[in-house]
């Protein structure tokens, strides 16, 4: 999930005509504020955030038609940019999945607040796999429990562990030259999660349906290319235990000719990837991007 503090988002979601037309249905969906919410609620996925970063996703998503004038042939989300992409494709109108991210924020959180709460996902970059690898196979040996929750580059990877094995995974990683970014508490896209998938179909997702999307979402489990609403909903079901994998996002890009990705919402990351950036024209529609002064296409 990319910045989605007030800090960060708050002047763009007050000054953007794109993001006050998505916060004014968001608010509407919700029945209150967003934006109090977020002024006020904790820093690190909060439901306010969450629901942030999906306003401001698909806000950046109308900007870019609008103002970069393109019109894409697919959508991918990754993790919490799921949500975004089943928004843009069609597969469900943007206020029910404003709804139903609140409801998904408020079945996590209840339930890491019992359950595994000392799982971290540690994201770690200028790791290549065989170096990452040898880390794994170091903590193995350990009897150090983990499972790699995301692959986005053949130097940056997602590795979910008990928390107190964090600090030496660390040291690890620094000793063959890789380095630490952001930890994500809670943990994500892990078998291990499989209880909190159970929950979150029956007390959430039993009340929600997708249909047929507009444009095809690239899974981002497997690369798949996903259109029938039961699909769409599959994918979200299984995005709690399943790792994210950019490359084989990467290879449908490629098998389906695209030459040029838009990087649409708040990030820090997917623009940076040298997957991408060395096979495809990476465009981004950041919200930095939309309070600088542009003139719409055409």
């Amino acid at each position: 999930m990319g910045p989605s503090k007030f800090s960060d988002v708050g002047r763009f979601m007050t000054v953007s005509p794109f993001a006050r037309r998505r916060l004014a249905e968001a608010d509407a969906a919700l029945g209150r504020s967003l934006l109090d919410d977020l002024r006020s609620g904790p820093d690190e996925y909060s439901a306010a955030q969450q629901i942030a970063f999906l306003v401001n996703s698909v806000a950046m998503a109308d900007w870019m038609e609008r103002t970069l004038g393109l019109r894409p042939e697919l959508c991918v989300g990754s993790s919490f940019g799921e949500r975004a992409a089943v928004a843009y494709s069609g597969a469900m109108p943007f206020a029910e999945v404003v709804r139903l991210t609140a409801e998904l924020a408020r079945c996590e959180l209840d339930y890491f607040e019992r359950e595994h709460r000392d799982l971290v996902s540690q994201l770690v970059v200028r790791t290549p796999q065989e170096q990452l690898d040898d880390v794994l196979t170091t903590m193995a040996r350990a009897g150090e429990w983990h499972e790699v929750s995301g692959y986005f580059d053949h130097g940056v990877h997602l590795v979910t562990m008990h928390e107190e094995h964090l600090a030496a995974f660390k040291q690890r990683i620094s000793e063959r030259g890789g380095y630490s970014l952001t930890t994500m508490r809670p943990a994500a896209h892990a078998p291990v999660l499989a209880p909190l998938r159970a929950r979150m179909r029956e007390e959430v997702f039993a009340r929600f349906s997708f249909t047929a999307t507009a444009i095809p979402i690239i899974s981002d489990q497997n690369g798949a290319l996903v259109g029938e609403g039961a699909d769409v909903g599959a994918l979200l079901d299984a995005s709690t235990v399943t790792p994210v994998h950019w490359g084989h996002i990467h290879d449908r890009l490629v098998n389906e000719r695209i030459t040029k990705i838009c990087v649409a919402g708040p990030d820090f990351l997917i623009h940076r990837l040298e997957l991408l950036r060395k096979n495809f024209e990476v465009v981004t529609a950041a919200p930095k991007d939309a309070l600088k002064s542009r003139r719409p296409a055409g």
